[in-house]
Formats: structure tokens, sequence, C-alpha cells
């Protein structure tokens, strides 16, 4: 029990403690209630389709699908719109000491990133349904899965290694 009054364990004890608060909050309000989901997804979907047209394929896009050519499109359900993940990392941020100030703006950095990168994965869907469509299952049940929460942790050690040193350790570091 001497771990839970370590560092680690209290570090481990709040993320539980606000991802439980986070899971509740969406999973009771915001994913039955919709309307953050439908505003996301249809959005994601939105700046994928420029980002298909930018790259000169021939897709449609409306509302929450998106395909290329004759597919039958990706539909991007209520879990594909990144809250939850963006829930884990806000966790995460928050439960790391730092100065509010900077961790506000580490927040407001990450959740832009995890955004792009969730865009990123349903351009490469969308391709891959179109070119490789026995390829697909595997990309969206792993391959884009696994980049998307692996930059989930990469943003998390900047935090920790980078932009959780508060000023007066930076110049104390700085000094020595």
């Amino acid at each position: 029990m001497n771990w839970l009054k370590s560092q680690v364990g209290q570090f481990v004890l709040k993320v539980i403690g606000i991802y439980f608060c986070w899971y509740l909050i969406y999973e009771l309000w915001l994913l039955p209630e919709g309307s953050l989901d439908a505003w996301l997804t249809t959005n994601i979907v939105s700046v994928s389709a420029g980002i298909l047209d930018y790259l000169n394929y021939d897709f449609f896009a409306y509302e929450r699908l998106i395909g290329i050519d004759e597919t039958a499109g990706i539909y991007l359900a209520d879990g594909c719109s990144g809250i939850a993940a963006i829930g884990l990392f806000i966790g995460f941020v928050v439960a790391y000491p730092g100065e509010w100030s900077s961790r506000i703006a580490f927040i407001f950095f990450g959740v832009g990133i995890i955004y792009l990168v969730n865009v990123a994965r349903i351009v490469t869907l969308a391709i891959t349904q179109a070119y490789w469509p026995k390829m697909f299952g595997i990309t969206h049940d792993y391959s884009t899965t696994a980049i998307f929460y692996m930059v989930i942790f990469v943003l998390w050690m900047i935090w920790a290694n980078y932009g959780s040193v508060d000023s007066s350790q930076q110049q104390v570091a700085v000094n020595n």
C-alpha cells in the first residue's frame, strides 16, 4: 500500500479518477445526448473531404459518411469522434504536475494534434477501403488505432518531460 502514497501511485490514482469522471460524463450525458459527437464527426468528415479533394480523389461526403469512388464509404459513428481519446489525454496532462497556464496551453495543442491525427486516420481509412478493401478491417481495428494512441502517449511524454517543469525549476536547471 506504500506505492499509493508515492508520486507514481498518486499519479495513477489521479488518472483513474479523472478518466472515470470523464467516462461517466461522456457515457451518461454527452454520448446519449449526441450533439457533440455529431458536430465533431461531421466536422471531421468535412475536413477529410477537403483533403481528399486536394489529393484529387473522386469522393463523396454527406454528414457522417465519406468514401471514394463507388465504395460504400465509411460511417463515422459516435465512437469515431476521438472524444474518448481526448478525455484520456486531458486526464494524463491534468494528473501530472505542472503550471496551469502551460498545462491549459498544452491541452489545446494536444487536442489539436489528436484532431488532426483523427482526420488523417479517416482519410487513410477511406483510401484503404477504396484500394485495399481486404486490409480495411486490420487498418481500422489495429493500425490506425495503434498510431492514434501512440500519438497520445508521445504527447503525454512531451508534457511529462518538458511541459510539467515549472519556471522556477527551469531557472534552477539553467543556472546549474
